[in-house]
């Protein structure tokens, strides 16, 4: 079989969005893993018009729903690095990419852009689950 699409689950990460707070963190949603084993986020990019912006990109996980007990992931739990899931102003129209290995069931990412002196950063992010326990899994996504 070759088809993909009823092996993976979509849910936004970070909303489609041209960030304008400058330089204020963008936290995305908590996800929940529950049902799946795999985890991925593709971070997007768009033309950013700041010759001087950059972005980092970090992680939380933990097993409360609300993230009380969060915790910075370890090096261990990624496939890839939240350094190279960073960006800076010539990185436009580019996709990221890191996985998500660890145990824990619920996952969020932030993005914290400096020098976003104009305000004009689009962005937004997906969160990839695969490996159902259950399939195929539903179209279009909940």
């Amino acid at each position: 079989m070759r088809d993909q699409s009823t092996r993976f689950h979509f849910v936004t990460a970070i909303k489609p969005q041209t960030q304008t707070n400058a330089d204020t963190a963008i936290v995305g949603p908590i996800i929940d893993r529950k049902g799946y084993d795999s985890l991925t986020f593709c971070l997007l990019l768009g033309t950013m018009t700041d010759a001087n912006v950059t972005g980092a990109v970090t992680f939380e996980h933990g097993d409360d729903s609300g993230l009380s007990d969060t915790a910075v992931p370890a090096a261990t739990d990624l496939i890839g690095t939240p350094t190279l899931m960073g960006f800076q102003y010539d990185d436009d129209i580019e996709c990221r990419k890191i996985g998500y290995v660890g145990v824990k069931r619920y996952v969020r990412v932030t993005v914290t852009p400096t020098g976003n002196d104009s305000g004009a950063l689009p962005i937004a992010c997906v969160a990839i689950l695969g490996t159902p326990a259950a399939g195929p899994t539903a179209n279009p996504p909940q």
